[in-house]
């Protein structure tokens, strides 16, 4: 039996002991980007919140196997911002519409979910009529006979994951959804973001897409959780990494009883995590504004200034005199006599291991004197 099958749908239930714990968290942690989001200029904040936008339209296609190309929609999630879009390829049509709806979700999150609204939202991810060769409905309910079904596996060893409602039964089963969405309910915004996504997908009411406007209406509800209107920090992109979690966890509460604690815990423990990953390349940029503040006034090379805003952006491994001399396309002696200068101006240190091994780190002065390292 699946969940809507059952008698109390959708009466969910969770322990809110367990529940309550991990949203304390969540929200201490939305606080504390918010913080640092805070302290940013206009420049660097629009940034972050560029590639977060960007991450999160990218991601939610992605999990549906749908790769789009990266740049373009930078350039067109930059246009709907205002922000600078020279040196992007111009966005196609397709992209256009996709970012428009994650736009529209967002910026006006406040506004009422209507069926229009969503039938908009789908015309624009299918713009043909079709998904690859096959025509579908589009801009309304799915209509087929036939069950609609989550398969994998090859033609004829196919295994069925979850079977949706009837098409039938779609009309009034959304009539319900998007009159609780509406629904001014004392329930913690987060909490209504998961138990949405979870809705929406069951119901399953389009005939493609499901998934990503799942995603849609949890960005719209997320943004309402932290009263900002943009999103710094892509749930998508973090059910990306850990998608096959994601289906899982999915199919067993589609396949349980009404009691959703472990999807409510694993859409939270998501959530953090998209939340601390959003802290620390924020807590990064600070670190390199705070650096560049500190040493606008020192003499430095190309060289010098590209492999320290390589290091401050995130270096895989461990900085040597090779690897400074493969980035920088310069001979390993010029790549020394870079490295010891800044050495002499404590801008790097070597780390303790020498020989073959000698590799050197970052330092950024911060308060009281402390420091990081890189």
């Amino acid at each position: 039996m699946y969940i809507w099958q059952r008698e109390d749908w959708p009466q969910f239930r969770w322990n809110k002991d367990y529940v309550n714990v991990h949203l304390s968290s969540i929200r201490y942690a939305q606080g504390r980007l918010a913080g640092k989001l805070g302290a940013l200029g206009f420049h660097i904040s629009s940034n972050a919140m560029l590639n977060a936008m960007a991450d999160d339209v990218v991601a939610s296609s992605e999990i549906e196997g749908v790769v789009l190309n990266r740049e373009e929609v930078r350039s067109s999630v930059a246009r709907h911002l205002g922000l600078e879009t020279e040196g992007l390829p111009v966005a196609s049509h397709y992209i256009e519409g996709i970012v428009e709806v994650m736009m529209d979700a967002v910026r006006n999150a406040a506004d009422t979910l209507t069926a229009e609204r969503l039938f908009g939202w789908h015309a624009a991810l299918f713009p043909t009529g079709r998904s690859g060769a096959w025509k579908i409905v589009v801009a309304d309910w799915r209509q087929s006979a036939e069950a609609m079904q989550v398969v994998s596996g090859p033609m004829g060893k196919e295994k069925v994951h979850f079977q949706a409602p009837d098409s039938k039964d779609v009309p009034h089963l959304m009539d319900d959804f998007l009159r609780w969405i509406n629904d001014d309910q004392l329930l913690d915004p987060v909490i209504k973001a998961a138990i949405a996504h979870l809705w929406f997908v069951t119901i399953h009411p389009f005939e493609d897409g499901n998934g990503r406007l799942t995603r849609t209406i949890t960005d719209m509800l997320m943004t309402r959780a932290d009263q900002m209107p943009h999103r710094f920090y892509s749930v998508s992109a973090e059910i990306l990494q850990r998608r096959n979690q994601y289906y899982d966890v999915l199919e067993s509460t589609q396949n349980g009883n009404m009691d959703i604690t472990d999807w409510l815990m694993w859409f939270l423990d998501t959530v953090e995590r998209a939340i601390e990953n959003a802290d620390g390349k924020v807590s990064a940029i600070m670190d390199k504004t705070r650096f560049w503040d500190a040493n606008e006034q020192m003499e430095m090379n190309d060289r010098q200034r590209k492999l320290i805003n390589r290091l401050l952006d995130g270096f895989e491994g461990k900085l040597t005199t090779g690897k400074w001399a493969k980035i920088a396309k310069c001979s390993p002696d010029t790549a020394l006599r870079d490295i010891q200068d800044l050495i002499r101006k404590g801008v790097l240190r070597k780390n303790d291991a020498g020989g073959r091994s000698t590799s050197y780190e970052l330092i950024i002065k911060g308060v009281a004197n402390n420091t990081k390292k890189y």
